[in-house]
């Protein structure tokens, strides 16, 4: 294994700080991992560009290759193309429901040479993580983060959030 597919692999242990039921790389933020020799560069892209926990997810992911033995390594933010809810992996997708949280739905591309702001439409039958009945309703625009916003299941009429597409 090389030190990059060994790096790609420690990653995969690194918890979100928002939502530690996924990993760095579930949440598909880390980009690549290049190994220039004497030092491993990790391209990390945040979630948006003003998302309060990049620096810990930057020192948690430096301390996490250096603890490994993979190091020297250093991050580097790529803020171009932004990240979409698209890069979280189908595993990641899956840990989501897991913890209570239902995973957002896969976000249509814009038509080739078109510009502009997309629209969603109010979510409709976003599935509840806990029985998955699609009878919920949004209760909250926002919810613990700006990413997510709150739902009740009208089936179990248990409360979830629901990590919105971008």
């Amino acid at each position: 294994m090389t030190r990059s597919e060994r790096a790609w692999e420690v990653l995969g242990g690194v918890p979100d700080p928002e939502v530690p039921a996924l990993s760095v790389r579930d949440l598909g933020i880390v980009r690549d991992v290049i190994d220039h020799g004497e030092e491993l560069e990790v391209v990390l892209t945040p979630t948006y560009s003003g998302c309060p926990a990049t620096e810990a997810i930057e020192q948690s992911v430096l301390s996490a290759i250096e603890c490994e033995g993979l190091g020297p390594a250093r991050a580097t933010l790529r803020r171009a193309p932004a990240w979409t809810t698209d890069w979280i992996s189908d595993d990641g997708k899956r840990k989501l429901r897991e913890y209570g949280i239902a995973p957002p739905h896969a976000v249509i591309p814009a038509e080739a040479g078109t510009q502009g702001i997309r629209l969603f439409p109010r979510e409709r039958g976003v599935a509840c993580p806990h029985c998955g009945s699609t009878q919920t309703e949004r209760t909250s625009a926002f919810g613990s983060t700006a990413c997510k916003s709150l739902y009740r299941c009208l089936a179990c009429r248990e409360p979830f959030e629901y990590f919105k597409p971008l």
